[in-house]
């Protein structure tokens, strides 16, 4: 890509944060043409550059004993990038300006060699392919393509204590700190506590500048690029987000942001699940039969520690466990492989999976209609599959699968819900597909299939989510609250029943459905159970909190 006015050449004008950066950092390039007289040249590629490797090769380096080389392809690379707000580009820029300076000071050469424009990978291969010079780099596939060649190569040396949190960012933390949260202009902010209990605090005496927040990125980005447990998650335009061991930290520019803005969260306990007090009967249902879960709560709640806790003890009952994230930043062990996005599509990932043949996928978290089809999928291919998603109730995580997934098929993708608010288990609901009349009809030709949703502990009915008309509605079915207003379990309430209908009829049958109880008298019986007016039903029904459908009973 051509550079703009601020390196020389003509192109389109950057953005107005792009042109800035360009303008910090013109004077690092040479006049052209200009080729010092050394004894050997160093070229630099661009991952040697922005990982900061450059800078603790230049130290080990003898004054007057060499040069630094850096291809003008990869100032140009570096440069578009940064146009475009791209955090590499802007780190790579910044450190080509001190990496100059800092050449300056100590002696030894500095030029920019021109050459066409092209792959800045290829670009530093064909310099160093000069006698005396050698390629620097920390990108092994290109080292290894260097060799091919015949092209004197070396990594460059890692960076002293390469692989911890940025010390500008550390200071910011301590035992009890959730996330710290930064921003031009702004006093820094930390989220202490726990999962529902949180403070927000002042962790600065004074704002946080421009250069500080550049100063911090710049070291994310460079520790992300030198440590094995480290990578740079997502870069987009004015968007970098970067798991830095436990750390995942947001990065964002304008015109994403109104100003710079670093973020970064970090898990404060892991826990077993054996910590969130589950029931027995919970625990029973994990291990053998729950195989479509969701987890579900608002943000920060705890979805992902639960998530986390899941995965090991699944792992513990000797299953397969992979997980789908983005970022992949939940705190697992070793054995449990963690996946991103391939090509930015989970549903290639999915394909692949079914290749690894998993027992349980755990995916966090699902936010577009797509990340849900693929849990689907998965879920109907036989997985055992456990989703997290953002939701403020239990059965708004329900309804988030309606429209996205037939009605029919939501009871055989998810099975439970599990709720969780400020770290703990508050409720978890049982999905179960049944064909009956729905509570509040009462004609028998009303029958439909409805999905049940239950208390999973008390197997209270809830909600039913059904067809009415071209529309799919959930219809809260307060059941377990009206027999405790009028003192009657289901128990209760149809001996009651078998007591007033068998002073009419002896023969008379009950059976309750959900909300409703269908009783069967003979036909002689019926006017004297309705009563004048069928007043005397109507005190029955309020009686047992029941709504009554009348049938005739078969002679025997």
């Amino acid at each position: 890509m051509p550079l703009d006015n601020g390196l020389g050449r003509g192109g389109a004008e950057a953005p107005t944060q792009g042109r800035g950066e360009i303008r910090k950092h013109r004077s690092f390039i040479s006049e052209r043409g200009t080729k010092p007289g050394v004894s050997e040249e160093i070229v630099l590629d661009e991952s040697a550059i922005v990982s900061g490797r450059a800078a603790e090769l230049l130290r080990s380096m003898k004054p007057s004993a060499g040069a630094i080389v850096v291809p003008r392809a990869v100032v140009d690379d570096l440069q578009a990038k940064a146009a475009r707000n791209v955090e590499t580009g802007i780190v790579g820029l910044r450190a080509l300006a001190r990496l100059r300076a800092e050449c300056e000071s100590s002696g030894v050469k500095f030029y920019v060699q021109e050459g066409a424009a092209g792959d800045p990978g290829r670009a530093a291969i064909e310099a160093a392919r000069k006698p005396g010079a050698r390629l620097c780099t920390a990108d092994r596939s290109l080292r290894l393509a260097a060799e091919v060649l015949g092209v004197g190569s070396e990594e460059c040396p890692q960076i002293a204590g390469g692989g911890a949190e940025p010390q500008m960012l550390a200071r910011y933390f301590d035992e009890d700190t959730m996330s710290v949260h930064l921003k031009e202009g702004a006093p820094p902010l930390a989220k202490k506590g726990r999962p529902g209990d949180f403070r927000l605090e002042i962790v600065g005496e004074s704002e946080v500048t421009r250069e500080e927040l550049e100063e911090i990125a710049g070291a994310v980005l460079q520790a992300a690029r030198t440590s094995a447990d480290s990578f740079v998650e997502m870069e987009a335009n004015g968007a970098t987000v970067v798991q830095l061991g436990t750390y995942r930290i947001a990065i964002v520019r304008p015109p994403l942001s109104d100003g710079l803005e670093i973020t970064a969260v970090r898990p404060l306990v892991r826990l077993s699940l054996s910590d969130y007090d589950a029931s027995e009967k919970l625990l029973a249902r994990l291990r053998e039969r729950a195989e479509g879960i969701l987890i579900a709560g608002p943000p920060g709640s705890g979805k992902s520690t639960l998530a986390a806790s899941l995965a090991e003890f699944y792992r513990s009952l000797g299953r397969i466990v992979k997980t789908l994230e983005s970022p992949r930043d939940l705190q697992v062990g070793p054995e449990i492989t963690q996946y991103g996005p391939l090509e930015g599509d989970f549903a290639r990932t999915a394909e692949m999976l079914l290749l690894v043949r998993p027992d349980y996928t755990i995916f966090d978290e699902m936010r577009k209609t797509s990340d849900f089809e693929v849990y689907a999928d998965l879920r109907l291919a036989g997985v055992g599959m456990v989703g997290v998603v953002h939701a403020s109730s239990p059965i708004d995580a329900v309804q988030r699968l309606i429209g996205r997934v037939e009605l029919g098929m939501i009871p055989h993708i998810v099975d439970t819900v599990i709720f969780v608010k400020a770290g703990r288990i508050e409720r978890v609901l049982d999905l179960s597909l049944t064909v009956k009349v729905p509570t509040g009809m009462t004609e028998e030709d009303l029958a439909r299939p409805v999905v049940e949703v239950r208390d999973f502990e008390t197997s209270d009915l809830l909600y039913e989510i059904y067809t009415f008309g071209e529309e799919n509605v959930v219809v809260p079915v307060r059941e377990a609250g009206r027999a405790r207003r009028r003192g009657r379990s289901g128990e209760g309430a149809e001996e009651r029943l078998l007591e007033v209908l068998r002073s009419l009829d002896p023969d008379a049958e009950v059976e309750l459905s959900g909300s409703r109880a269908i009783v069967r008298i003979s036909k002689e019986s019926v006017p004297r159970l309705l009563g004048r007016g069928g007043k005397r039903l109507l005190e029955l029904e309020r009686e047992v909190g029941l709504r009554i459908s009348i049938q005739p009973r078969r002679r025997r």
